[in-house]
């Protein structure tokens, strides 16, 4: 390396916060793949975050809605099965302690009574 030069990480010159050395690592490890492409964890890296600052947007405005300071496991929730997108993104995944979706089973209601 020339002198006067510093290193700049991956993550610094794509404009991330997340790992791409980490991710590259890792993908490597995990797959059956022999070679992976330089572009491949810079774009995975990407993807995660982009999916992550959704997330935390949405947990974010639901903290604010139950008049909350500080976002928890179950404001990602609340956000998590509110978006339809990310709901279907993210399946039946569970949130550990973050309770279960608000809401009353149809059977669980009384029944109506009709006009005779």
């Amino acid at each position: 390396m020339a002198a006067g030069k510093t290193k700049v990480s991956r993550s610094k010159r794509a404009g991330l916060v997340f790992p791409v050395g980490r991710i590259g690592r890792l993908v490597k490890k995990g797959t059956a793949l022999k070679r992976v492409s330089a572009n491949a964890p810079v774009y995975v890296a990407a993807v995660t975050e982009y999916i992550m600052a959704e997330i935390l947007e949405l947990a974010v405005d639901s903290a604010k809605a139950r008049r909350r300071n500080r976002v928890t496991t179950r404001d990602i929730r609340l956000a998590l099965s509110n978006d339809n997108e990310l709901s279907a993104f993210v399946g039946s995944a569970t949130v550990p302690s973050a309770g279960v979706n608000p809401g009353i089973h149809n059977f669980l209601l009384p029944l109506k009574k009709s006009k005779a």
